[in-house]
């Protein structure tokens, strides 16, 4: 059985600095381990990591495409308390330069979401949903 579990989330940096930067800039705090190579930021349930693309593919085997514009087929999700919650939120992104691709709006399943992107094109959702229910370091353990 392989364990039901996503403890580290890596996104392959085009501009390291930069990414960094950015979620920094969101007020996310950092690990012990982030360095001028590679930046790993605390979450409630997982760690996000960003290091470079060229060598996430090298390690991984693979080859990447040269281009932050092409949408690479995943999201992230913030997902938040209360629905006022997405609003703010989005704001705060848009006022450190977030790229807001979608206003808040209620969504037709009953929740309220946002998206945005970060500087490399990353897609992320804010969402609110009533369903959600949040551990006592408020990771999701259920929706």
């Amino acid at each position: 059985m392989v364990l039901q579990r996503i403890s580290l989330i890596t996104i392959g940096a085009f501009n390291l600095p930069r990414l960094r930067s950015f979620y920094k800039s969101l007020g996310w705090e950092e690990t012990e381990i982030s360095s001028n190579n590679y930046a790993a930021f605390k979450t409630a349930g997982v760690i996000l990591s960003i290091f470079p693309i060229g060598e996430l593919a090298k390690d991984a085997g693979v080859e990447i495409t040269e281009s932050v514009d092409s949408f690479r087929g995943v999201t992230f999700a913030i997902n938040v308390d209360k629905p006022e919650e997405v609003d703010t939120t989005i704001d705060a992104i848009r006022k450190v330069g977030g790229n807001i691709l979608r206003e808040p709006s209620d969504a037709f399943w009953g929740g309220r979401t946002a998206y945005f992107s970060d500087p490399e094109n990353n897609l992320w959702e804010i969402a609110w949903n009533p369903d959600s229910v949040f551990d006592e370091r408020g990771a999701m353990i259920s929706f």
